[in-house]
């Protein structure tokens, strides 16, 4: 998934978290009014890691993951908007998209036989109090892409602030998020062919087999390989955070499920998948 040229002229900014490289093309405004704003939203996308990544001891996940029986955590607003956010995703896709699915997504990367392990545990999002209970433990966090969506939306609000007039996010080649009225052409690869389109204020996210393999899981738990959609999608909606959840979620669905979810949903306004090499809209 990448902006074929030409693009719009702009200033390009890269830096590396999130196991990623997060890179800014912004335009308008003056070049150093553009350089500060690219500097904060890159200092945010560190602090947004440092509260959201299971993996940094102290973070508020890799804290949550930890919680005992009857422990009570107050988060930061950004980790809390973040989980909610994750809590609508889960409901909005049927619970395709879950962000306590870590322990059977590892299980499937390690190539591990036999079924996947069980989901134990209970953990409650407080929805007007920045916190989280652990009812019993054993259930864990891992927010993995949709983090990554999370903060190129935050990004966009950031920039907003500074009167940064538009631009193209990108975390990684599987997360694009275009803002301001300049449309931005992104092209869709598949093996034979690709598809372009145009992103005016929209987010496009990726998910496939070809990187990490079968490591989407179905909640159903199965033992057996799921059965995909396609080895690549892409998902097109307004936010990057559910453009992510959408992404994984369009994974496990049927191409008749995939057309009904885009029907029936305002936060998804299109998926495309590649089927024989070529890249179809499915509507």
């Amino acid at each position: 998934m990448n902006p074929p040229l030409p693009l719009p002229e702009s200033h390009v900014f890269t830096h590396e978290a999130m196991h990623t490289t997060f890179c800014l093309r912004l335009i308008g405004g003056d070049a150093q009014l553009v350089a500060g704003a690219a500097r904060e939203c890159l200092s945010l996308v560190d602090e947004l890691e440092a509260k959201l990544s299971r993996f940094i001891d102290g973070s508020e996940v890799f804290r949550i993951n930890r919680l005992q029986a009857g422990d009570t955590l107050f988060l930061s607003d950004a980790c809390h908007q973040c989980l909610l956010l994750a809590m609508q995703a889960y409901t909005l896709t049927g619970g395709l998209f879950d962000i306590t699915a870590g322990r059977r997504i590892a299980h499937r990367k390690a190539g591990a036989s036999g079924p996947l392990p069980a989901l134990t545990g209970r953990l409650v999002i407080h929805p007007d109090v920045a916190a989280i209970t652990c009812e019993s433990p054993g259930r864990e966090i891992d927010l993995g892409g949709i983090a990554k969506g999370f903060a190129l939306d935050q990004i966009a609000a950031l920039l907003a602030d500074w009167g940064v007039t538009g631009g193209l996010l990108a975390a990684g080649d599987s997360s694009l998020l275009a803002v301001g009225p300049q449309a931005w052409p992104v092209q869709l690869s598949g093996e034979l062919a690709a598809h372009q389109l145009s992103l005016t204020d929209q987010a496009l996210s990726a998910s496939g087999t070809a990187v990490q393999g079968s490591h989407i899981v179905h909640p159903d738990g199965g033992a057996g390989d799921p059965i995909y959609l396609s080895q690549r999608v892409w998902a097109l909606a307004y936010s990057a955070t559910l453009a992510e959840a959408w992404s994984t979620a369009l994974m496990l669905m049927s191409r008749d499920d995939a057309a009904a979810a885009i029907a029936r949903q305002d936060t998804l306004l299109q998926a495309y998948a590649e089927f024989d090499g070529r890249v179809a809209v499915l509507k």
